[in-house]
């Protein structure tokens, strides 16, 4: 495996590359690089297999180090300083990325990683997905969803629920698809809370937007807009009372 690593700092670059060579058998191969320029031209030269970029660069960034690049043919891990807003924006688009100070467990699972996907041509849609604003409103905003075969690209205002399903999650869409991804339901409650998304249930979270009605027999459900009865745990029927009254 062949690696580059575009980051202004030296010895971020030198820590990485020592836990490549000594953690990450893989890697035959590591060059570096410390801006826009020079990065650019490993690419053009190399034959790479993935490229770990910094976020913040001396002469640019890495998103617009990717935009000056035709096509993308080796895995991106971005690494970044630790900031809410990336971070989230990562999870969204579901681009790997690594937090400053380089923790070498991460470093090997996301290596692992590398070496198991193979969606490296959809970087270029993920990169756009992570640029959105999490602000937007719904109907805009997309969050790219990762199972065992594909990315999914799917706006959140298609969503109308996510069930537990063990350490998996389950989305279920409008447009009467299921996806099942490899993440738990508490990580994408907190993703999904600031788009009117509410855990009503220890295994539903459901988009408010959706809901139809209330139904307080059977001891409460949800009813939404493909007809689809949630229920709604005793605990949490006041919360869901007061949200839906704000509409």
């Amino acid at each position: 495996m062949q690696v580059l690593i575009i980051d202004n700092e030296p010895e971020i670059r030198l820590g990485l590359r020592q836990m490549l060579h000594k953690y990450c058998p893989q890697v035959s191969i590591i060059y570096e690089a410390q801006g826009m320029v020079d990065g650019l031209q490993l690419i053009q030269n190399e034959v790479l297999d993935v490229l770990f970029l910094d976020v913040e660069l001396d002469d640019g960034t890495g998103i617009e180090l990717l935009q000056n690049l035709n096509e993308i043919p080796f895995q991106v891990v971005f690494i970044t300083a630790h900031n809410h807003y990336a971070v989230e924006a990562f999870k969204f688009s579901a681009i790997d990325f690594l937090l400053k100070p380089i923790d070498i467990e991460e470093l090997i699972r996301s290596i692992r990683r590398v070496q198991t996907n193979l969606d490296k041509q959809k970087i270029i849609e993920q990169v756009k997905v992570m640029q959105e604003d999490t602000s937007t409103w719904q109907a805009k905003k997309k969050i790219v969803l990762r199972d065992a075969e594909n990315l999914h690209f799917v706006r959140v205002s298609d969503i109308l629920y996510c069930e537990a399903d063990g350490v998996y999650t389950s989305f279920f869409l409008e447009n009467g698809q299921t996806i099942l991804v490899s993440k738990n339901l508490k990580e994408y409650e907190s993703m999904l809370q600031v788009f009117r998304f509410l855990r009503v249930h220890h295994s539903f979270l459901v988009n408010l937007e959706k809901v139809e009605r209330f139904d307080k027999s059977e001891g409460g459900y949800l009813v939404l807009s493909n007809q689809s009865k949630i229920p709604v745990s005793h605990r949490k029927k006041e919360q869901v009372l007061t949200e839906l009254a704000k509409f």
